[in-house]
């Protein structure tokens, strides 16, 4: 049985709100899981657009998020991630946190909210991209779940 990860922002298929967006104020959706099988060490998120020209286009990654913490809040910010132990890596934008959806107006894109159950804290630097990230957590992944939302621009 995989992780089941959750949103009170959208349903699972369902269409991601303005706000969560790059039209909106780009801020990040709530985001809870659970049944994580095995000793978990630390939690990845990642959220990405493979739908995106060219490549998937990579909005957030998260790792080394505790075994304790279960859910990220609307809006989580910087503080709270650092706090808790956690690193934002580096978006296809360039930069480090949560970049919304803001796909080419026309078709419907799916993003991919991923939880990873790993079985080891990530040695990596906060500059790490998403190759990078995917590297490191080779052969340390106990369980994994999704949530995809859609949105598109007009």
């Amino acid at each position: 049985m995989g992780i089941i990860v959750a949103s009170s922002a959208f349903l699972a298929g369902h269409a991601i709100p303005t706000t969560y967006s790059g039209e909106g104020a780009s801020v990040s959706p709530d985001l809870t899981w659970n049944g994580a099988s095995g000793d978990v060490k630390s939690y990845v998120v990642i959220c990405d657009d493979p739908d995106a020209p060219g490549r998937t286009w990579v909005h957030w990654t998260v790792w080394n998020i505790p075994p304790s913490m279960t859910r990220l809040d609307k809006a989580v910010s910087s503080a709270v991630l650092q706090a808790a132990g956690a690193i934002q890596g580096i978006t296809s934008a360039g930069v480090a946190g949560y970049r919304g959806p803001m796909p080419p107006p026309g078709s419907t894109h799916h993003y991919y909210f991923r939880v990873y159950a790993l079985d080891t804290l990530l040695s990596i630097a906060a500059t790490a991209d998403r190759a990078q990230l995917d590297s490191a957590m080779s052969g340390h992944v106990l369980s994994q779940g999704q949530l995809v939302g859609t949105f598109r621009r007009w």
